[in-house]
């Protein structure tokens, strides 16, 4: 009987050598120091009037002029400056932060439903002159609001609508670019077999635009209602010729007539007046902030969709 020798021993699996940091680094992200720079100078370009609205709010009128503007005088009174905006005008500031939250949160909420209303239209519905429509809307985006405010006072004061929170609501519900942006968003974030088959199971057009098509734009709702907040929360010159009663007043146009008092030392103006006009200019931006922090992973979401085809 013959026996077999045994073969050589193979060599054990060589473990494939790990990448060391520097080459992790090479072949992943870059540094790149005059980009690094670029992007340093762009922050500090956005972050310095920040900056300064939050130092100023602590300093007197006096200290306004007589300190440097970047850093704390040596009395700050931030708190005083607070009380004295709430208090001033038996607390009128506070009337128009309401009125201001109400004008923008009724507008962006409007805003966004038409404009997911009419996106959607736009996408997956055709009809007759569907495309000389569309085109249109992209022409009334190229159109600056402010060429509108004078034709819309006069369309408003034949309505009986001026000098009430409409003349400042109804139009901010039109928002051509918000349109635009949810008819490109709903092509790609509604699919035609979901509307098929909630049609085949006897869903109406109304039913499956508020129980189906609106969960699947929120993303995009939400950028929309976002850019609709921010722009009815910092509009100026239509309430400004809207609005002639204080009480209707937004925040833009109240603290104008502030600083108009503060300069022309009017009734009712202040030593103080000018540091409470930086002071509740702080104040008002807060909500945006807020806003923005809740609902930044939704409009991030809503920007993203759409760029990668799957």
């Amino acid at each position: 009987m013959t026996t077999t020798t045994p073969t050589a021993a193979t060599a054990p699996p060589t473990k494939p050598a790990t990448a060391t940091p520097s080459r992790r680094r090479r072949h992943g992200a870059r540094r790149s120091t005059p980009l690094t720079i670029a992007m340093l100078a762009v922050l500090a370009y956005f972050l310095l009037p920040l900056f300064w609205l939050l130092i100023a709010s602590t300093k007197s009128t006096q200290d306004l002029f007589n300190t440097f503007g970047l850093w704390f005088s040596h009395a700050p009174q931030l708190l005083t400056n607070v009380r004295e905006t709430f208090t001033q005008g038996d607390g009128v500031f506070v009337r128009w932060l309401l009125n201001t939250a109400v004008y923008a949160g009724v507008s962006s909420f409007g805003a966004a439903l038409l404009a997911a209303a009419g996106g959607y239209g736009f996408a997956k519905f055709r009809f007759r002159g569907d495309r000389t429509a569309f085109n249109l809307v992209l022409g009334a985006v190229m159109v600056p609001t402010t060429a509108l405010a004078i034709p819309t006072y006069l369309l408003f004061a034949q309505a009986g609508l001026v000098n009430t929170p409409w003349a400042v609501i109804l139009p901010s519900l039109v928002n051509p670019f918000g349109l635009y942006l949810m008819r490109v968003y709903a092509e790609d974030a509604v699919p035609d077999s979901i509307l098929e088959a909630a049609r085949i199971d006897g869903a109406g057009e109304v039913r499956i635009f508020f129980g189906i098509v609106l969960r699947l734009l929120g993303p995009g709702l939400v950028t929309v209602l976002l850019f609709t907040l921010v722009a009815t929360w910092n509009n100026y010159f239509l309430p400004l010729i809207m609005l002639n009663d204080p009480d209707l007043y937004p925040i833009t146009v109240g603290l104008s007539s502030w600083a108009a008092q503060a300069q022309n030392g009017g009734a009712g103006a202040s030593s103080d007046m000018l540091a409470l006009v930086v002071t509740g200019s702080l104040i008002s931006i807060i909500p945006l902030v807020v806003a923005f922090l809740m609902l930044q992973r939704y409009w991030q979401s809503g920007l993203a969709s759409g760029g990668v085809k799957q």
